[in-house]
């Protein structure tokens, strides 16, 4: 990637998202009849997942819209999902085939209905759509100050009918094929916002705004039962259908309400369902599941298979409910991501399969209490992880990840293979006689042999630890490693030296083992990280400046500087081999720098500034995390798997925004035609000859040629045993021409009496090849006969060499013909091995005849001069090669 004119990015192209299941919209649940297979669809951004309840897999994503998706629904065969004023058909779960436009303002509303289906807008205009042919069929405007419409719904075995629930807490029952309102129902003095239809024909169900859900019978309009919850309002409802009579009821505080409407009484709470409202619930038709899920990113099933009547949390999909801020590999198979988000959790996630996924939890201050209190209840919680750093060298054995947390001093140690929070928590004893100080932990390094964890602290202490016992085990400096807050340690991959940047300018160089000060180096600006990659020893610097220094760990010198940022950096990650340095800063730009040339290489725009990133072990894909996005997006090396041409970007190079991934791999035919246009470096073709010394071999299998001279001795070793037995009758047939191309061979009208005495000249039908050879006689052009001839098999090629001759059909000419191509290929020593094949076999055919003609005498001795002559050139400089390499092999020797 080089040039202005050059857009987009020649080393990353998005591959997919991770970690995204669910937004603040309610679910969809469809039933495959084929499939007797449950599936939910929920929307995610700009698309909507589809996956099977039975495993919760994902089946598939749609493709991207221009905008979020603001609403969606679904029929049996088409998904329906708003984005603003537009709503878009998917078939497939997949692709857009129809595209309704009428709106003046958002659609926040979606019902299908039949062959049609009904849009609500903010501005409370009713559309009813034809499916089929995209037309507007019916168009309802309501005053929006007497009936804002809340919620829409088509009671069962209600013809045409539709029931509007308005804000103003009225509900009006319309017949949408004769436009007509056939009754309003006067309400609950509170605004209605949910509509759901119960397994008892003509009843409903009703939530509303303050809490109150009522049991309706629109048919005689009468209320059979009323029900009070006390945590807001009504966001979802749903009735089981497996024989209990049981209704579920979500809360915007994450809480479920079970009900029995054969004894109208609550019978169970499920408390914390989600961390946030529930948007959407829905009992499976004959089935115990409840499928929930919510806008904290989540999607669970609740199975009822206990007497107390609350569900059992059974299966789930789980992401972060908060923008994570630190991710990083977890090993080094590349597989793994660790994650830390605002939640206050640590995750990781597969980018093999969801199925590997898992949640490390919450840090707290008392494991045991807070299992007993639950997360959502833990006093003693600790707040949201800044940085952490892991090795998985004795994972097995012990924890293998230190994890610093905002604004404390303790550190905590987390258990990857456990799944949870570790055994020890770190915190230095200089300071529990005055806990009043405002320090904390601000950086944290693992060693590679994963037995100390070093640990700087905003005072300027730095600590070091041990993993398998959590027991500090010394400090660097006298009192302080440096006098202002640490920002970055790193410690070599050999344990040898330990290398500390703090807010006084200062990196100093520490021998690790007995904690002596080697070297002190001073930085230009304030330092605000630092990167260690340790098996090149190179170490990235980023300065408050927003400018990027190298230090070289052997010589303990600054070779590289790299500014341009115009932003603090907010990450660094290197590539596997230490070539690239990619920096992520707050301009929303992701660079990559070229450590050998010291060169920009790539950069490109995100819509949102990339927090944290990371390059996977393996050199495959970059996984990075942005500001207020709940997903980590992977883009695929480019690099690994094709070829890139990599030259300094100009200084007025002008980076283009790309578009974050999706969350399944997706292919962008103008992404495509980018990175192709990017490849400067043209594709080397090889010329047909290399230089005018050598010769050339032809392309052909050896079986074409090289048994030429030995046909004979194959013809005799093949001979049947029997002789073939001639069929009784055989079938007409026309007789061909032998070669791989098949041609009829039509016999030659002979008239008058014909001679007993066989003339072979006479029977012998001429070849292609045969006049392909007398029209170069006059042109002097063998290529037409010399392609023929490497089409033809060994015995087709004896036949063709055979039938040159005067008694076979042939005439002197044409076999002056053919030794005047073999004198051609060697001319532009073009076809060596063949030429010597074809010219062996003819010598073994003719040489007799050669001997008496004159003419192919002086033919053949040309020939003769020309074989020498290329021969000897090509002895020579094997002669040459072979000296060359015996001299090679005795000196290496």
């Amino acid at each position: 990637m080089s040039g202005g004119g050059k857009k987009g990015s020649a080393i990353l192209s998005g591959f997919r998202a991770l970690g995204l299941y669910s937004n603040h919209l309610a679910h969809v649940v469809r039933f495959h009849k084929r499939h007797r297979e449950f599936y939910v669809v929920t929307a995610v951004g700009q698309c909507f997942h589809t996956y099977n309840v039975k495993k919760l897999g994902i089946v598939a994503v749609s493709n991207a819209l221009s905008t979020d998706i603001t609403c969606i629904a679904a029929d049996r065969m088409l998904v329906y999902a708003a984005n603003g004023q537009v709503i878009s058909a998917f078939a497939k779960n997949r692709e857009v085939v129809n595209t309704y436009e009428g709106h003046q303002a958002d659609v926040n509303l979606l019902l299908p209905f039949g062959d049609h289906f009904i849009s609500v807008d903010k501005e409370n205009n009713v559309i009813i759509w034809d499916v089929e042919s995209q037309d507007i069929y019916l168009q309802i405007s309501f005053d929006k100050t007497s009936f804002e419409v809340r919620a829409v719904m088509h009671p069962s075995t209600y013809l045409n009918k539709i029931l509007f629930g308005s804000s103003q807490g009225t509900l009006q029952l319309w017949n949408v094929k004769s436009n007509k309102l056939l009754f309003t129902f006067p309400g609950w003095g509170s605004a209605v916002t949910v509509l759901q239809q119960t397994p008892a024909v003509d009843v409903v169900g009703i939530g509303l705004a303050s809490g109150k859900i009522i049991v309706h019978n629109i048919k005689f309009n009468e209320t059979l039962m009323t029900f009070q919850q006390d945590w807001g309002p009504i966001t979802a409802l749903s009735f089981r259908t497996d024989g209990h009579s049981i209704m579920a009821a979500g809360s915007p505080v994450g809480h479920i309400g079970l009900w029995d409407l054969e004894e109208k009484k609550l019978v169970g709470q499920m408390r914390d369902a989600h961390t946030t409202a529930i948007a959407g619930l829905t009992f499976l038709y004959g089935e115990p599941l409840l499928l929930t899920n919510g806008a904290d990113n989540a999607i669970r099933v609740w199975i009822f298979d206990a007497a107390e009547g609350e569900g059992r949390l059974l299966r789930f999909r789980m992401g972060h409910s908060a923008p994570p801020t630190n991710i990083k590999h977890y090993d080094q198979s590349g597989q793994n991501i660790l994650s830390a988000g605002q939640d206050g959790s640590l995750q990781s996630f597969s980018t093999v399969h969801e199925r590997f996924n898992k949640s490390l939890g919450h840090g707290s201050f008392t494991k045991k209490k807070a299992r007993k209190k639950g997360v959502m209840y833990d006093t003693a919680k600790l707040p949201p992880i800044t940085t952490f750093a892991s090795e998985s060298a004795r994972q097995s054995d012990w924890d293998g990840i230190v994890a610093c947390h905002q604004g404390f001093l303790l550190t905590t140690t987390w258990n990857y293979q456990k799944g949870s929070m570790g055994a020890h928590k770190m915190e230095p004893e200089r300071f529990n006689k005055n806990r009043a100080l405002n320090v904390h932990a601000t950086a944290v390094e693992i060693t590679s042999c994963g037995n100390f964890a070093v640990i700087a602290l905003s005072s300027g202490h730095i600590d070091v630890y041990n993993m398998q016992s959590g027991l500090h085990r010394g400090h660097y400096g006298e009192d302080k490693a440096h006098s202002g807050a640490v920002r970055g340690v790193a410690v070599d991959v050999l344990n040898q030296l330990m290398v500390s940047a703090g807010a006084d300018k200062l990196l100093k160089v520490w021998r690790f083992k007995s904690k002596e000060l080697l070297h002190t180096i001073s930085l230009p600006a304030l330092p605000a990280s630092m990167l260690l990659h340790r098996e090149s020893g190179m170490l990235a610097i980023a300065l408050d400046d927003f400018t990027v220094s190298i230090l070289d760990m052997e010589t303990k010198r600054i070779v590289r500087q790299f500014c341009g940022q115009r932003g603090q950096i907010n990450d660094m990650t290197f590539s596997p081999d230490g070539r690239w340095l990619i920096l992520a800063s707050m301009d929303c730009t992701i660079r990559t720098w070229d450590l050998p040339s010291g060169s920009l290489v790539d950069c490109f725009l995100v819509d949102s500034a990339a927090v944290s990133i990371s390059f996977s072990p393996t050199g495959n894909v970059l996984a990075s995390s942005h500001v207020d996005s709940l997903g980590i997006y992977l883009w695929s090396n480019n690099a690994l798997c094709s070829l890139v041409s990599l030259r300094p970007l100009p200084a007025d190079y002008e980076p283009t925004v790309i578009m974050l991934p999706g969350t399944c791999p997706s292919k962008d035919d103008e992404e495509e035609d980018l990175i192709s246009e990017s490849l400067e470096m043209d594709e080397y073709v090889s010329p047909a000859q290399l230089d005018e010394k050598l010769v050339t071999l032809s392309l052909l299998p050896d079986s074409r040629w090289k048994n030429l001279l030995h046909l004979d001795i194959i013809k005799k070793k093949n001979k049947p045993k029997e002789a073939p037995k001639v069929p009784g009758a055989a079938p007409f047939f026309i007789p061909t021409i032998p070669g791989l191309v098949p041609q009829f061979a039509l016999p030659d009208k002979c008239s008058g009496e014909q001679s007993k005495v066989v003339n072979f000249g006479v029977l012998t039908q001429r070849s292609s090849f045969y006049l392909q050879l007398e029209e170069a006689l006059d042109n002097n052009l063998y290529e037409g006969p010399l392609k023929h001839l490497k089409e033809l098999g060994p015995s087709a090629i004896d036949t063709e060499l055979r039938s040159l001759a005067p008694d076979m059909g042939g005439d002197i000419h044409v076999m002056q013909s053919f030794l005047r191509m073999i004198g051609t290929m060697l001319q532009l020593k073009q076809d060596f091995d063949l030429a010597q094949a074809y010219l062996a076999l003819f010598l073994k055919l003719h040489l007799g005849l050669i001997a008496k003609q004159p003419l192919l005498k002086e033919e053949t001795e040309k020939v003769l001069d020309l074989l020498d002559e290329r021969w000897t050139s090509v002895q020579t400089l094997m002669k040459q090669s072979m000296c060359l390499l015996s001299y090679i092999k005795s000196a290496l020797l």
